[in-house]
């Protein structure tokens, strides 16, 4: 747990949750707060996991080094079982380019967008060029969400109305990746789908008092409404299930995750993005769909452990 991505705060708290209910259930478990800044101090990914002895690894890391399969890839060098995602899935689950990409190609609905480069559209006062603006105006209209394409927990993420607004998003986004996203705007109804052991939890209605769904709404405010049941019918409900089930399994990922959607006016279903490890705080969206099937917190968190699979052998 922790790390030393933007989700280093969020992935603390997942952490220690996840260790007490293991504790609880009777595990041999302790806290190792991981550091991927090689320094004299910390020393390698690799010396401070091999200092431990190790089994499996719970892991609890979100963002960058974590989710991304960095992680993932030394423990299968380590030879240790891990839970979540192989390194090839977290890689691509992490990227919302590639993500989005895959998605496309195997038909799955997905928003129109445009991917921008910051080092290419910014110049050094940071001002965007212009007639790129007008190419993804006249792409996409307005409005449109602007989020950077490796980051998650909504961390860089704005919604732009005009030109004006867009330059300022974008601004933004570049402070935290290359690779920004700009994703056609959908009008609609906000759900969620948990993945756990191949199978799709209840799914989860989202209602913010803001646009979307952002990093206050996920973590600091209790106006979020979470509707689970979620309010559509079984039938319904079924067929949004089958698709975050494929939307789960095309990018190759294994043992538990989450998948976002929209739903726009005309009942059509937009996938948002996949998250392959996701937040296991008191506002967290995968505790909240398990709790609802009959699955409480410290079950669920020995059902993710039970998932994990040593990769190198």
């Amino acid at each position: 747990m922790g790390g030393d991505s933007a989700e280093r705060e969020v992935s603390l708290k997942s952490g220690q949750a996840a260790l007490d209910a293991l504790i609880r259930k009777g595990v041999d478990a302790f806290a190792l707060d991981l550091r991927f800044k090689n320094n004299a101090e910390n020393g390698s990914v690799c010396q401070q996991l091999s200092a431990e002895k190790i089994d499996i690894a719970f892991i609890a890391l979100h963002g960058r080094g974590g989710e991304d399969g960095v992680v993932q890839g030394v423990l299968e060098a380590l030879g240790i079982a891990y839970s979540g995602c192989h390194v090839a899935a977290s890689a691509i689950g992490m990227d919302k380019l590639r993500t989005k990409l895959i998605w496309s190609g195997r038909g799955l609905p997905t928003p129109p967008f445009e991917l921008i480069k910051a080092s290419q559209l910014l110049t050094e006062d940071k001002k965007i060029i212009n007639p790129l603006l007008e190419q993804v105006a006249d792409s996409l209209g307005f409005p449109v969400m602007v989020k950077p394409a490796h980051e998650g927990s909504s961390i860089g993420m704005n919604k732009a109305d005009n030109k004006e607004s867009l330059l300022d998003a974008l601004t933004m986004a570049a402070d935290y990746d290359d690779e920004i996203l700009i994703e056609k705007w959908i009008v609609g109804k906000e759900y969620t789908g948990a993945v756990l052991a191949g199978q799709v939890l209840p799914l989860i209605r989202l209602e913010t008092p803001g646009d979307f769904y952002d990093f206050h709404a996920k973590y600091v405010s209790d106006d979020t409404i979470y509707h689970c049941p979620c309010g559509l019918d079984e039938t319904l409900e079924k067929e949004y299930q089958g698709l975050i089930l494929d939307a789960f399994d095309c990018i190759g990922a294994k043992g538990w995750g989450r998948v976002d959607f929209m739903c726009d006016e005309q009942g059509q279903a937009w996938l948002i993005e996949i998250n392959t490890v996701p937040g296991l705080t008191d506002h967290s969206l995968v505790p909240m769909a398990a709790r609802n099937c009959g699955i409480e917190f410290d079950e669920l968190i020995f059902k993710i452990l039970a998932t994990a699979v040593n990769h190198g052998n």
